[in-house]
């Protein structure tokens, strides 16, 4: 299994996520970085595994109440995590990488075209909705993931149709899901 990086500054990325996730996104995101780090070394694709961290820890943070914005939640995650790295003394190009990562995850088409953090966050994300792994649900469980991030979503949708343009993953929950038991 592919370990969690132990640097200080990941252990704080780690407690900042685990401080404002449900703890389902949490481990969606730690199983998140797991799978793009596994698809990194099986495909040869470059990256610093730091950053990765970075962006895949916290590209679901936007659907914490901390962080309901007025925009959609993957910008108003990248800005948090951005706010976030730079409070950590994170130099502007990788804050800009985990910016970039985290407000396109639900981007397809554009994710894949935008350097390895991105796309490898992406990847991870697609590859935990998809195939998962026993191995990484082990120490990180599911916990009902698709119906809570889905819950989350749509909730700050309805209170602010706003951040869920039509065309946005948001909009398509929220055009898809009729009432709250659909969760």
């Amino acid at each position: 299994m592919t370990l969690l990086p132990t640097d200080p500054l990941s252990q704080r990325v780690l407690a900042f996520a685990r401080e404002h996730e449900a703890p389902s996104v949490l481990n969606h995101s730690v199983r998140t970085f797991l799978h793009a780090a596994a698809i990194a070394e099986r495909d040869g694709i470059e990256h610093d595994r730091v950053i990765l961290f970075q962006a895949c820890a916290l590209h679901d943070i936007g659907t914490a109440d901390a962080f309901d914005g007025p925009v959609r939640f993957e910008v108003e995650g990248a800005d948090a995590a951005a706010a976030f790295l730079t409070a950590e003394g994170v130099p502007a190009a990788a804050v800009d990488q985990v910016w970039e990562a985290i407000a396109l995850h639900t981007s397809a088409q554009i994710a894949e075209r935008r350097g390895p953090i991105t796309l490898l966050t992406r990847l991870g994300v697609l590859a935990d909705f998809g195939e998962g792994s026993a191995e990484f649900e082990e120490s990180y469980p599911r916990l009902g993931i698709e119906a809570e991030l889905k819950r989350l979503v749509v909730e700050q949708a309805r209170r602010n149709p706003a951040k869920a343009p039509k065309s946005s993953w948001a909009g398509y929950l929220s055009r898809t899901a009729i009432s709250p038991d659909d969760f």
